[in-house]
């Protein structure tokens, strides 16, 4: 097993980077519960037909989709090993609590911030945005809430976030009881950086309506296109307002990696609480989200629960002032930080952060073949390392759409959409450290064969009479309007060639 995914990795330039289940192969997954036992290498077997080649494909170089890391074999193995222990990191005496404490410092020292700051390992930043809600909450309202309840509380609390935020931030103002009408959407400007002036504004229109603002999140890397709010004047204006200043950091925050992109995070240091995820830039397979929260004692308040099963002793398997579980809503908890620490320990943190920034420069090397080639736009800035684009044409959102929709089906190169001042993009987010210039220009040549494919059907149709758009590759077609085929550079000593179809 350990010796083909070391193979699967090795030659994943082989690969298509996703392609479609066949149905038949979906259909397998709806068979009964197992009843009697099944061989182990069948059960591998299986998993090698029938789960490996249908993932999404965010190992590949050419998964550009989403913010999503590659992983490494360093990972994978460390992940082996956690798995082999077994261990519960809710609390209690032992090694693997002290190796996320130990993380807990690194990450102190990779953001400044001061030793009675707490950390924790989650799924990711999802849940790490959920706990500084509920933080910043129960200090605005005093911690007697976690009794009481929201429901009993008169003030009514307001939190304020950018148009460009992530929508869990939302969720979290759900979760925690204070619902997501409560959160203020703040306008940003060309570059998706929250308005300074309309933050301002919107806290004295909510207070001359008797409401409580409690909270403002910055954004370090945006969805869209990675942008990153001042986040020092953030925290300039948190402080005289007295709110609480949290950071959605989910990929951007790991930028303090690279020397020359840490400047534009100049502010992190002052957050309240700051949200981030191992698992996009750090590279660690999933899932290693984390939270980091300045006043430790306010972190705790906010969490920690009395339980006789949960009496900390002082000497014994249940030593220890300070378990996992008083800082979070889990009690049983997985070794997510072995993986992070063995990454951090093997690559260093100066490695990390060149590969920061060199899919940074990617980002550029894309953003100047765009401008080179006429028959695409650029839609947004390029902030860090998120691109978004288009093929201009008739019917652009309805064409561009198509064209993502034929990348992903060719096997070449996986981006996403999203829409940019109401236009839709081809979004590639360049995560993954296995990605080259190699990629980058099969993406920027099947777009262009994609998209002039398209045009070509449409002027075949229209001189049929017919108007409607389709995909080359729509069922139906009988042959492929983009067969062109392109050498990527593979790993050190070989290539491969991949044709579209």
């Amino acid at each position: 097993m350990l010796d083909d995914m070391f193979d699967y990795l090795e030659n994943i330039r082989d690969r298509p980077v996703w392609q479609p289940m066949p149905g038949k192969v979906r259909a397998r997954f709806c068979e009964d519960i197992p009843r009697s036992p099944t061989d182990l290498s069948a059960v591998h077997e299986e998993f090698l037909q029938d789960v490996l080649p249908f993932a999404a494909g965010n190992v590949h170089p050419g998964f550009m989709g989403w913010v999503h890391g590659g992983g490494t074999p360093v990972g994978m193995l460390a992940e082996m090993l956690a798995s082999g222990l077994n261990a519960n990191l809710g609390g209690r005496d032992h090694a693997p609590v002290e190796v996320e404490r130990q993380i807990t410092r690194w990450v102190r020292a990779i953001f400044g911030f001061p030793e009675t700051a707490t950390g924790l390992f989650v799924t990711g930043t999802s849940m790490a945005n959920l706990i500084a809600v509920i933080i910043a909450r129960d200090v605005a309202l005093g911690f007697d809430v976690r009794n009481r309840g929201v429901a009993a509380e008169k003030k009514r609390l307001t939190a304020y976030a950018s148009s460009a935020a992530h929508g869990t931030i939302a969720k979290a103002m759900d979760l925690c009881g204070l619902g997501s009408d409560a959160l203020r959407l703040i306008p940003t400007d060309s570059r998706q950086r929250m308005n300074m002036y309309a933050l301002e504004a919107a806290i004295h229109e909510d207070r001359e309506a008797g409401r409580t603002p409690f909270l403002v999140v910055g954004t370090a890397g945006t969805v869209d296109i990675g942008a990153i709010d001042d986040l020092a004047r953030i925290a300039e204006l948190c402080g005289r307002h007295e709110l609480w200043f949290h950071v959605d950091g989910a990929y951007g925050a790991l930028a303090q990696l690279a020397p020359e992109l840490a400047p534009r995070l100049g502010g992190i240091e002052r957050a309240d609480s700051l949200a981030f995820d191992f698992h996009k830039w750090g590279q660690v397979p999933y899932d290693a989200g984390y939270i980091l929260v300045r006043d430790g004692q306010l972190h705790r308040n906010a969490f920690a629960t009395a339980a006789a099963y949960l009496r900390h002793a002082k000497r014994g398997l249940a030593a220890g002032a300070e378990w996992p579980c008083d800082f979070g809503p889990d009690l049983s908890r997985g070794f997510r930080a072995l993986k992070v620490w063995f990454t951090l320990k093997v690559y260093g943190t100066d490695a990390l952060g060149a590969m920061i920034g060199r899919t940074c420069g990617l980002a550029r090397y894309l953003e100047s073949r765009i401008a080179e080639t006429p028959e695409l736009e650029l839609l947004a800035p390029v902030e860090l390392n998120i691109v978004c684009f288009r093929y201009r044409g008739e019917d652009s959102d309805r064409l561009n759409e198509q064209i993502v929709v034929a990348l992903q089906d060719s096997g070449i190169a996986a981006p996403s959409t999203t829409r940019i001042g109401g236009r839709l993009a081809i979004r590639a987010a360049i995560v993954n450290h296995r990605t080259s210039c190699a990629e980058i220009d099969a993406l920027v040549e099947h777009t262009l064969c994609q998209g002039r494919a398209l045009e070509a059907r449409v002027m075949e149709r229209a001189a049929a009479g017919a108007t409607e758009l389709s995909s080359p590759n729509a069922p139906g077609d009988s042959h492929a309007y983009c067969r062109i085929s392109h050498t990527m550079a593979g790993e050190p000593g070989g290539s491969t060639t991949v044709a579209a179809g």
